[in-house]
């Protein structure tokens, strides 16, 4: 099984194109959307996570690259700075899948890392700053 998070970008003329449909019927993948957005230009990006066999991982990336789609590799991490964090819970309100909690009766904010989906909605709920984002974008 391999997973990964890659970055899609659409040009104008196949944004309207159902390529998340014919990943999941063809190829047997997983589709997770994380971020996806549309231009002015009408020019489209999404963000996703891919969950798949290698082989068929490698084949869907393949074809959406033979239809004009350009794929970028996205490698991003959430990173929690416990020194700075006051541990006010602003991030704990906001996380949609858990990574961030509060354990009580103590109060203390803490980080699982292994839920986060760097959806970045703490980024900007945390007063303290905090929460951090490492990206490193490279071509796949």
């Amino acid at each position: 099984m391999i997973r990964k998070k890659v970055v899609l970008h659409f040009p104008a003329t196949l944004v309207e194109q159902p390529f998340i449909y014919y990943l999941i019927r063809d190829y047997q993948l997983m589709v997770n959307i994380l971020r996806a957005n549309i231009n002015p230009r009408k020019e489209g990006r999404l963000i996703v996570e891919i969950n798949g066999e290698e082989g068929d991982f490698n084949e869907g990336i393949d074809w959406l690259s033979a239809q004009g789609v350009r794929i970028t590799t996205l490698k991003q991490q959430i990173i929690w700075r416990e020194d700075r964090c006051t541990h006010c819970g602003a991030c704990t309100v906001i996380c949609p899948t858990g990574a961030l909690y509060l354990q009580r009766p103590e109060m203390i904010v803490h980080f699982d890392e292994n839920k986060c989906v760097a959806c970045e909605h703490c980024l900007k709920a945390c007063p303290a700053k905090a929460m951090e984002t490492l990206m490193e974008n490279t071509t796949g």
